[in-house]
């Protein structure tokens, strides 16, 4: 099966000092950067999805700024595809379904941020699509979120959305785990 590896929204607002800091951001950049380097060292195709925010208030991620450049850790090489986008779901409004089947993708492996909004998004879009998904877990951050008065931990809004999506979407791994079982990144 033809794995490609997405890469959502590794900006670098999402790091310290951005606008948008989110909880284990440089770990979780850390291990999808070995991710990627074993996409790179197999061959496999590999997608780097960016956002950028297009409202007049928008507080982050805004085009043409240090903030929504991709982050140095897993910048693209020459020949990766990279794909912009504007929604939390990374196939809305763009052509990443049609880049991924023209690949001939029917996995796809998925890394990146945030938990609760991107990576849960496009998981759940590349399944209804027909994509067998795999989320490394280690490998995408979250961060606080209130609810009804309460805040809720990154640590438990990231476990929730991993526990949810890996009861019918994806198959839900460690950075480790994946690399040691997974036959995608096995060159051929």
């Amino acid at each position: 099966m033809t794995s490609a590896l997405l890469l959502i929204d590794i900006q670098n607002d999402y790091f310290p000092s951005g606008a948008m800091e989110l909880a284990g951001m440089t770990r979780a950049a850390a291990n999808a950067g070995q991710v990627l380097a074993a996409f790179r060292q197999a061959g496999r195709p590999i997608f780097h999805v960016q956002h950028l925010a297009l409202g007049p208030g928008a507080a982050f991620f805004r085009p043409d700024t240090p903030g929504a450049e991709i982050h140095e850790s897993v910048r693209p090489a020459p020949g990766e595809v990279l794909i912009q986008k504007h929604y939390p779901n990374s196939f809305r409004d763009t052509g990443l379904k049609e880049a991924l089947t023209a690949a001939g993708v029917k996995e796809v492996v998925i890394c990146g941020a945030m938990s609760h909004m991107c990576i849960d998004a496009t998981t759940r879009a590349a399944f209804d699509y027909g994509f067998t998904c795999t989320v490394i877990h280690d490998a995408c951050a979250s961060r606080d979120v209130v609810f009804d008065g309460q805040t809720i931990p990154a640590a438990q809004v990231h476990g929730a959305f991993m526990a949810a999506l890996g009861m019918r979407y994806a198959r839900v791994v460690s950075v480790d785990e994946f690399l040691v079982t997974s036959i995608c990144c096995q060159s051929g």
